[in-house]
């Protein structure tokens, strides 16, 4: 804003390429509108000339040049993407248009906002053509025409502008000074005894403390808010101070609305003349924060209109699709808090790279217990191959609800699976109390499910999906490492839970099961997605949390003993970055989302990418870009402040196509705001930056682990399956689109599908079991026909006695006949 003409067009073009990436649209030629909210001189609607910057607006080299012409060059000078700026509007041009579209009788726009401003339809020539005119009125008494109603507080707050003598109308009536002129006639006040038993503050002596959006709060007169505000000015006002506070701010409002009500009162009247009516029927198209939010200036605005044009039936508008303020502009507003969080080509490949690293150091003996990830062997060694068969029982316990399946494999005609299940609650005392409470949650669970089922005479085959992560040594153990997704129970890390829940079990007594397996949820939905598809050895979830595993070849697992064959790696990928590998791609609201964590310091990568996440994430931005009046006209409500409040469920239901923005309209009033079309806008925006780097940062790790399975099976092109599961890949509108087409941009010499696991890592837990079962009902018959090799003592013992009596026998009869034959004839 402060810098040079050149600097700022770059960067506009800079936040149009941004744009055009997202939008998948940069190698289109597109017609562009381009929104410039400064007074210029246009000799064709596809140029305009900066008359002067207004609104703080400093940038050198602009003034008296074509704007349209400047961002064009900035385009050239970048050669990516190339637009066609067919026309270059006012915003309250854009205003106008926008009410329009509801209301063909709109022909005046304006803006009561951080700045005024209005625009009309004017005849042109006598067959009545017309043209829109931007009239500027904000430079209204700039010639001194209004020195009559100027008071010694509009020549202080004239004076310490950044353009004394300039743009004297707007200065009386906008959103930029209306709070600044309260400010000086408290200061006053003061200083006469008259307010706050004469004690001045420095802080009301600080120009633009006392903001404009306070006239607005302090005049729909709440008393706990006006006395409030002033504690923030370190004024301890009585009852009567509040009052003369309240009248101030009226009495400053109420000339803006009526200066702007006399102003658009000769608008309509003019229009009026012109046309030679007797009586005007007219619209007015209306943006801007002062007239949306404040509680009296949009009638004291219809009310002085009325009188002063009575031959004028004026009806105000409200825009909801606002002035259109530059998509490009709303990108260079947020831009300097989410531009670390979009990531190019080479930055993603080069993390990417780190994590190929990590891989490999996490499979090391020696490396392991220095690496982030920590590479877990889970003894899975096969996915189902299509002959599986049998009755399962299958335990999810993983996040709010605990989950149990009977899964029944069978072969008729082809195989087929059957599946019941039921969801019981995991309270948050359950999952915070002991682990002796929470196994025993488990067992009552899981005997009630097998009651209903009636199965409670049955030992059936059970699977537990355990959805932390764990050290294996083999399939049907578990060592707890850490809890991760808000679980705490004590004495549970660093033992084997399915002791933990086979004791439970044992306590119980009134059932048995066979707990054949532990598996992670990651490795339950590659399972699951296995039974589907033969080529999947890729599992990814993408949920509460996220993890991934993969078919490791055995030859590369220094861990566990053995060069044959493959196993599945459970990498507990949430902890990518633990080591400070993501340092310079962590930005101020992820160390923010860390600190505020039960597990701080851990879990780096989850807290970037996870639906546990991603919505605090976006609270926290809101909240900072409110606090500089950046959003929500800087209103901070105890909602918006509220952890938690602004979930990621609310990115997915602002990101659909067409239902996003009654969504955010819904959602954003819930959290006490009064957002304009503009929030609508940049909220979104937010949305997409935060879920956008989320795939992006996911598609670099599986980028890493699809270049380790090509590299392993050395081939020239890679052909495989990824399962996913996981909320957030199945509700975000826009996530799986993103997250594929990142995928192949990475590892463009790999064929990948992409399967959705549909019945959950429950099922994926049932067949790991049935594996299991399977490869051991494969041994016992192996062993069957093995064991006839198999000899007993007894046998040898035996064997030996034959050994013995042929040895006998043997020189016995052999000496006989070598004597004959050597004795002579």
């Amino acid at each position: 804003m402060q810098g040079t003409g050149e600097e700022l067009f770059d960067h506009i073009a800079q936040c149009v390429s941004d744009f055009l990436d997202y939008m998948g649209m940069k190698n289109a030629h597109l017609p562009a509108g381009f929104t410039f909210s400064f007074p210029c001189e246009q000799t064709a609607i596809d140029t305009g000339t900066l008359v002067s910057w207004t609104k703080g607006y400093k940038a050198t080299d602009c003034e008296g040049h074509d704007v349209v012409s400047m961002l064009r060059e900035a385009i050239k000078r970048r050669n990516e993407f190339d637009l066609d700026i067919v026309a270059v509007v006012n915003d309250t041009v854009g205003t106008m248009m926008s009410c329009a579209y509801e209301d063909p009788q709109c022909e005046i726009g304006l803006i009561a906002g951080t700045g005024t401003n209005v625009c009309y339809m004017e005849e042109v020539d006598a067959e009545l053509s017309k043209m829109c005119i931007n009239t500027e009125w904000g430079g209204l008494g700039d010639d001194g025409s209004l020195d009559d109603i100027i008071t010694p507080y509009d020549m202080e707050v004239n004076q310490n502008s950044i353009n004394p003598g300039r743009q004297r109308f707007e200065k009386l009536t906008s959103g930029m000074y209306l709070g600044e002129i309260v400010r000086q006639v408290l200061l006053d006040l003061t200083r006469g005894g008259l307010l706050f038993r004469g004690h001045v503050t420095e802080t009301l002596k600080t120009p633009g403390i006392f903001e404009t959006k306070y006239l607005s709060q302090i005049e729909r007169w709440e008393k706990l808010c006006v006395r409030s505000i002033l504690q923030q000015l370190g004024l301890k006002g009585t009852c009567d101070d509040s009052i003369i506070v309240k009248e101030v701010c009226g009495a400053v409002s109420r000339r803006a609305a009526q200066l702007c009500g006399a102003g658009m009162a000769a608008v309509v009247d003019k229009i009026r003349e012109n046309r030679g009516l007797d009586h005007l029927n007219i619209t007015v198209g209306v943006d801007g924060a002062l007239y949306k939010l404040h509680p009296h200036f949009s009638r004291v605005l219809k009310d002085t209109t009325e009188v002063l044009a009575p031959q004028c039936n004026v009806t105000f508008l409200p825009s909801e699709e606002g002035s259109g303020k530059g998509a490009a502009l709303i990108s260079a507003v947020i831009d300097k808090y989410l531009y670390s969080m979009r990531f190019s080509d080479e930055t993603l490949l080069d993390i990417m790279q780190q994590f190929r690293r990590e891989l490999a150091k996490g499979l090391g003996r020696d490396t392991n217990p220095t690496a982030a990830l920590k590479m877990l062997p889970t003894f899975v060694r096969s996915i189902p191959d299509g002959s599986e068969k049998g009755d399962f029982i299958a335990l999810d316990l993983g996040g709010s609800n605990f989950r149990i399946l009977r899964v029944k494999v069978s072969h008729e005609k082809k195989q087929t699976v059957q599946m019941e299940s039921q969801i019981y609650d995991t309270p948050e005392d359950i999952i915070h109390g002991s682990g002796t409470r929470l196994f025993d949650h488990v067992a009552e669970c899981l005997g009630d499910f097998m009651e209903k089922q009636n199965i409670k005479d049955k030992k059936l085959p059970v699977g537990f999906t355990f959805s932390f992560p764990c050290q294996q040594t083999k399939l049907d153990e578990g060592f707890l490492i850490t809890w991760t997704k808000r679980f705490k129970a004590g004495g549970v890390e660093g033992m084997d839970v399915v002791k933990l829940l086979n004791k439970a079990i044992k306590k119980r007594g009134d059932y048995d099961a066979d707990i054949m397996a532990v598996v992670n949820d990651t490795v339950g939905t590659m399972m699951t997605c296995g039974f589907d598809d033969q080529r999947c050895e890729v599992g990814i979830i993408i949920g509460t949390g996220t993890n991934a595993c993969y078919m490791e070849e055995l030859r590369n697992i220094d861990l566990v003993e053995g060069d044959e064959g493959r196993m599945c790696v459970n990498t507990e990928w949430g902890a990518f970055g633990d080591d400070g590998r993501l340092e310079d791609i962590r930005t101020e609201f992820d160390r923010e989302i860390d600190r505020g964590s039960i597990n701080p310091g851990k879990q780096l990568f989850e807290k970037m990418v996870s639906g546990m996440y991603m919505g605090e994430l976006v609270r926290l931005i809101l909240v900072k870009m409110a606090r500089e009046g950046l959003v929500f006209e800087g209103r901070i409500t105890p909602e918006l402040l509220t952890k938690g409040k602004f979930e990621t469920k609310h990115i997915s239901a602002i990101e659909k196509s067409k239902e996003g923005l009654s969504k955010a309209r819904e959602i954003l009033t819930r959290l006490g705001v009064e957002p304009s079309t503009d929030d609508f806008s940049l909220v979104s925006q937010v949305c997409t930056v935060v879920s956008f780097r989320s795939a992006n940062l996911i598609a670099a790790a599986l980028a890493g682990i699809l270049m380790r399975l090509k590299e392993n099976k050395g081939v020239a092109r890679l052909r495989t399956t990824v399962g996913i599961d996981g909320s957030l890949y199945k509700m975000h509108p826009q996530y799986a689109r993103r997250l594929h087409k990142a995928v192949r941009r990475l590892v463009p010499d790999t064929d990948v599908r992409f399967l959705l696991s549909e019945s959950g890592s429950g099922k994926g837990a049932a067949m790991v079991t049935a594996v299991a079962y399977r490869l051991a009902e494969h041994s016992r018959q192996i062993a069957q026909i093995l064991s006839e090799f198999r000899l007993t003592t007894e046998q040898l013992l035996e064997v030996r006695k034959l050994s013995q009596w042929c040895v006998c026998v043997c020189v016995c009869v052999f000496p006989c006949v070598l004597c004959h034959y050597l004795t002579p004839s």
